[in-house]
């Protein structure tokens, strides 16, 4: 007689038995699944959190730069004039008046060419690029000139040697255009403006057809004037020349690029001072965004009884009252200008005492919010530029070290329970070969009872049989 774990011969439910069972023995690995899922939580959190602390550190670091306190913001007075500012710490207030008197250019060579046959005899023609006379770079022994052989032994009709020129890459393209007549013009233009940037050709032409390769156009620089020129008679002016459209070195930390020639152009740079303000705004946004973050992981309703990831962190709660004191608490920072002695090793920096950051326009609000007053920030700078830099950098550099401990904090505990999550899967894996042999023993233990209560059942019938 066969049975099986259904419970045919007992009649029991012996497959829901064992799954009854199961969730017993499977209590202790769903208790390591909590704990999982309440330390994956808990990450997503800290990494949260971390995410807020890190933009508040970038948006600090941004503001201690020397680079953001020498910005500038340039200005012309000619349509056809950009002025830009550069980044770096190199810019500098002030005023310039030039005139235009050329724009780069780059070279045009044509020359008119039959529409069939073979314009070369040689397998190879030669371009050379560069200034064209003769002079060297720095070294003093490199020629400026660049030569190149250009194979053209495939094709060497008009349009198979530009093709070839057009593959070399060597900062000269050709074209071949159709004029409506038998003839085309083998057109041969320079990449690059400015007379470093010539061009010549040789090798075009056969015994019997002459390739006359003419300029067009020259390679030219721009060239503005300051004043009269190189040849102004009080010998106050003076000559800027440009291989190209744009002249970054005629005023500190300002890019120039001109398009038309004119007279009378005058190109002003200021400081930045609405940049600073924008630096100084980010930062606060940056905190206030990280103490929204903190107060909501780790918030309690104490109505409903619902905590949050990180209610229970001291750590992360302890965050929000170090932000807020170190605003509440006002400014003091090293000197910038001390120096060790040498004969005191152990001397301690001599310390500013800056005083409330009302007067950088910060200032915090009665929700333990941070606001800032950029016109209040621009009049203190306006009064004191020197001080005012001194004390937002200073301020910037201890937002920045603060930021970076509680950074560095957060991920030392993300790592560790990343760690635990590990651990804990590693256990939870266990479990499942522990519970799946404990599973088959289950099974087979009913399964046995099965037969064996058959076989009584079967003995049973027999002996009525016998007694009837």
């Amino acid at each position: 007689m066969s049975s099986s774990v259904d419970g045919l011969v007992s009649g029991l439910s012996t497959s829901s038995m064992i799954t009854q069972l199961m969730k017993v023995e499977a209590a202790p690995q769903n208790r390591l699944k909590a704990k999982v899922t309440n330390a994956q939580t808990a990450v997503t959190a800290y990494q949260t959190v971390n995410t807020k602390l890190a933009a508040f550190k970038a948006a600090a670091d941004d503001l201690s730069q020397l680079s953001t306190w020498r910005g500038i913001k340039a200005t012309s007075n000619s349509p056809s004039v950009t002025a830009s500012a550069l980044t770096g710490t190199n810019g500098a207030a002030g005023t310039t008046t030039f005139n235009v008197k050329a724009l780069a250019t780059s070279q045009l060579s044509t020359a008119r060419v039959p529409s069939t046959g073979n314009i070369v005899d040689a397998d190879t023609i030669t371009v050379t690029v560069g200034p064209l006379d003769g002079s060297m770079q720095d070294d003093g022994v490199t020629p400026k000139d660049k030569t190149v052989t250009i194979d053209v032994s495939k094709d060497k009709s008009a349009q198979g040697v530009a093709n070839a020129l057009n593959a070399a890459g060597i900062g000269v393209k050709a074209a071949l255009v159709s004029t409506g007549t038998a003839d085309r013009v083998l057109q041969l233009s320079g990449v690059k403006t400015g007379t470093d940037n010539k061009f010549s050709v040789t090798g075009l032409g056969t015994t019997s057809t002459s390739v006359d390769l003419r300029d067009a156009a020259q390679a030219g620089n721009a060239l503005i004037q300051i004043g009269g020129g190189n040849n102004d008679p009080s010998g106050a002016g003076y000559d800027v020349t440009s291989t190209t459209n744009t002249f970054s070195g005629l005023m500190p930390g300002v890019s120039i690029a001109v398009s038309k020639v004119e007279d009378n152009v005058t190109v002003n740079a200021t400081g930045d001072v609405t940049g600073i303000a924008d630096k100084f705004q980010a930062l606060v946004d940056a905190a206030n965004s990280t103490l929204s973050e903190i107060s909501k992981q780790t918030a309690y309703d104490s109505a409903t009884k619902k905590s949050s990831p990180l209610t229970g962190d001291f750590a992360v709660r302890n965050m929000s009252q170090q932000i807020l004191s170190s605003i509440s608490q006002g400014l003091s920072y090293q000197d910038p200008d001390w120096v060790k002695p040498d004969n005191n090793p152990n001397a301690k920096p001599d310390m500013i005492d800056f005083g409330s950051l009302a007067k950088l326009g910060i200032s915090l609000d009665r929700s333990g919010r941070l606001n800032f007053d950029a016109t209040k920030f621009k009049n203190s700078y306006a009064e004191n530029q020197s001080t005012i830099q001194a004390a937002g950098i200073g301020f910037a550099d201890q937002m920045e070290k603060m930021t970076t401990d509680m950074t560095n904090n957060v991920k030392s505990v993300i790592t560790g329970r990343t760690s635990e999550i590990d651990r804990f899967s590693s256990q939870i894996a266990e479990w499942d070969v522990r519970l799946s042999a404990r599973r088959l023993a289950l099974q087979k233990q009913y399964s046995d009872l099965e037969v064996s209560l058959g076989k009584l059942k079967e003995k049973s019938s027999w002996l009525a049989g016998q007694l009837g």
